[in-house]
């Protein structure tokens, strides 16, 4: 039986390439859309994620992320490094500023101040130069995706003199980090140097960086600090999930990839249900004569349900296939896809709406094959 049902399915190229379209095109805008959706919001945790050193970041309670920060006073850090089983810790300086470069253009940048001696807070790969050329005048490290904002794709910046302030910085290297959601240009240089960037306020320390000792885990460090000092403590992992969380509160990208998916389904629904029912129409005299000669209504069903697994196996594979090479393409050629990927749990979330619109539009179109008479053949 089974062979007949795919004999059937075949017989008619126009439909069954229409119902693979059908499910291609919805798994694809499903898988797409989900795919991009849960890039764009793990982006509110890259700030974090860029600095691999430390274990726990310390704040103050308002802070909500690296980009949303309020500052606190130098004396933050000598009240961390007083704390039992602190083995480190350092400034962090994270601001925005208008840089104007040579050329005279305006650009909205983010300083970040890494502590002057170990250089911790900067991303650990460069693609141009080393992180020691901090230790030279006036010097900058700018991120690889800004560069290629600010003076174009494949233009090496290392020389370029830009104006913050008042004050000159020649970047001297470029870095390799992955892209924050905010997508700003990112200027890396010592604490001391970034101090005299920004605008002068009482307060600038953003956040003090900590590592825990031996034996002691960054949850159990993080509640030892916000206990002893009063600062709001967050170990890596949840700063960064703090980061994710804000993406998702504040601002309609859920929402509005939500209306996407929901479209790209009901799409799916539409065009596999139109043309499985044309389908099952085209076909009626076949399944009459198969009920006429003993073919019972279970194993037509069974017949049906080939055909769906076909058609939805093949229409999924093509949908999963390019939306993959299409985040695979993206990535290799534009910038702001940089750090973009595929997560294995899309293609297993994306099979149960595949599944729920073969289900939907098969059932609709086996009651009419189910209400055929095997008499009516023979009219």
């Amino acid at each position: 039986m089974n062979w007949i049902a795919i004999r059937m399915l075949t017989g008619d190229r126009t439909k069954f390439y229409g119902l693979v379209f059908g499910i291609a095109f919805s798994t694809l805008l499903i898988a797409q859309q989900m795919t991009i959706l849960v890039n764009l919001v793990q982006r509110g945790a890259n700030a974090v994620y860029n600095e691999y050193s430390a274990d726990v970041w310390v704040m103050d309670p308002v802070t909500r992320t690296p980009e949303v920060n309020f500052a606190m006073p130098e004396t933050a850090l000598d009240e961390v490094r007083s704390v039992p089983g602190v083995a480190w810790a350092v400034p962090h300086l994270r601001s925005a500023a208008s840089v104007r470069s040579a050329d005279g253009d305006l650009e909205g940048v983010a300083i970040v101040g890494v502590d002057d001696t170990t250089l911790i807070g900067l991303p650990h790969k460069m693609v141009y130069g080393t992180a020691s050329v901090l230790a030279e005048p006036d010097a900058v490290i700018i991120d690889d995706v800004g560069a290629g904002r600010m003076f174009g794709v494949g233009v090496n910046p290392v020389g370029q003199r830009l104006e913050m302030n008042d004050q000159r910085a020649i970047i001297r290297g470029v870095v390799d980090a992955t892209p924050t959601f905010t997508s700003q240009v990112f200027l890396y240089t010592r604490y001391s140097r970034a101090l005299s960037y920004v605008p002068g306020t009482r307060n600038r320390l953003s956040f003090v960086l900590a590592r825990a000792q031996d034996g002691v885990t960054p949850e159990v460090l993080a509640k030892r600090i916000a206990d002893q000092t009063g600062w709001k403590t967050r170990t890596r992992d949840e700063f960064a999930y703090d980061g994710i969380m804000f993406v998702i509160a504040n601002t309609g990208i859920p929402f509005n990839f939500g209306i996407t998916v929901a479209l790209g389904f009901i799409v799916g629904v539409a065009i596999v249900g139109l043309t499985f029912s044309l389908f099952i129409r085209d076909n009626i005299k076949q399944f009459g004569a198969l009920k006429a000669i003993g073919v019972t209504n279970r194993k037509i069903a069974g017949m049906v349900a080939t055909q769906a697994a076909i058609v939805g196996s093949i229409g999924y594979a093509f949908g999963i296939l390019g939306s993959v090479v299409f985040i695979y393409w993206f990535e290799k050629i534009k910038p702001e896809f940089k750090g973009f990927y595929s997560p294995w749990q899309i293609p297993l979330i994306c099979l149960i709406p595949v599944i729920i619109i073969l289900a939907m539009t098969g059932w609709l179109a086996l009651r009419s094959v189910m209400k055929t008479e095997p008499a009516e053949v023979f009219r």
